[in-house]
């Protein structure tokens, strides 16, 4: 979700520039920077940039220099007449021939008072297509980036959907590795006088309990979808989050089940592959 786009426009009587940065954030974190004479557009700009983009922090300035703009210059005689008082109060209690300057007035807060003629209508109709070509600019840039994105956690499920099938190939050996362990322990227990029928309903119980044919299917399907998901939604970000808790969910009861080495090692890559897609969903809406 980064991007940087910049749009400037320049003429005789105005320099006015957009600048849009974009940083990684789950959520949208929208700041919008403009002159203080500009606050009274604040609310549209931040409508329309928060109906092209839905996360991420995004920063927007905007910034005017005009030239040979039109003023009002007025003075406030009543702060004149305060300051003069004040001033020539202070020189004869401190006993100094002297009373304040015109020129000392003027450069007194509030006493000359400067007003720009500005229209709010002028600067929304130049601001407008400036703002829209930054943000197409600016989207662009995301979309770049997150087809890299993109590409990138693709790669991490195929190490999964890898993984996976590892896991499959040895569920056979789980299996004779649980009936194994159960007669081994019947015979230990009881010698010759075995039961094949008791030893076969225990066996059936505990294969009901530990084998992981249900999770190896439903982890299928979640990384299916997963896939399928980022094909068909513009801004799957929520969607692929919760699938990633469903398939660290089938990982972790796998990895509870195995007693082979070979699956434990799967599902250890199977957990940190994981951990990788999900570091990449934060960026991605």
């Amino acid at each position: 979700m980064t991007g940087y786009a910049y749009e400037e426009l320049r003429d005789e009587e105005i320099s006015l520039s957009v600048e849009i940065k974009g940083y990684n954030s789950r959520y949208l974190d929208l700041f919008v920077y403009l002159p203080p004479f500009l606050s009274s557009l604040e609310p549209e700009i931040r409508d329309y940039l928060s109906s092209r983009f839905s996360r991420g922090k995004v920063e927007a300035g905007i910034r005017v220099k005009e030239r040979n703009s039109d003023i009002y210059l007025s003075v406030n005689q009543k702060a004149a007449k305060v300051y003069y008082e004040a001033v020539a109060g202070l020189a004869k209690e401190l006993g100094i021939r002297e009373t304040p300057s015109l020129s000392l007035l003027l450069g007194m807060e509030g006493v000359l008072e400067i007003e720009k003629n500005r229209d709010d209508n002028r600067y929304r109709k130049l601001i407008e297509p400036l703002l829209k070509n930054a943000a197409d600019k600016f989207e662009a840039e995301r979309i770049r980036e997150g087809k890299h994105t993109e590409d990138d956690i693709l790669s991490h499920i195929t190490v999964l959907e890898e993984a996976a099938k590892t896991v499959a190939s040895h569920a056979p050996a789980m299996e004779a590795s649980i009936q194994k362990n159960l007669k081994d322990r019947f015979a230990e227990l009881l010698g010759d006088r075995i039961d094949e029928n008791r030893i076969l309903a225990e066996t059936a119980v505990l294969l009901m309990k530990y084998t992981i044919s249900e999770e190896l299917s439903r982890l299928s399907s979640h990384l299916a979808e997963f896939r399928a998901e980022t094909k068909r939604n513009p801004s799957p970000g929520k969607k692929l989050d919760f699938l990633c808790q469903e398939i660290n969910r089938e990982i972790n009861t796998i990895g509870s089940k195995t007693p082979l080495l070979e699956v434990s090692r799967a599902v250890v890559e199977m957990k940190d592959t994981l951990e990788n897609i999900r570091e990449q969903l934060r960026n991605i809406e």
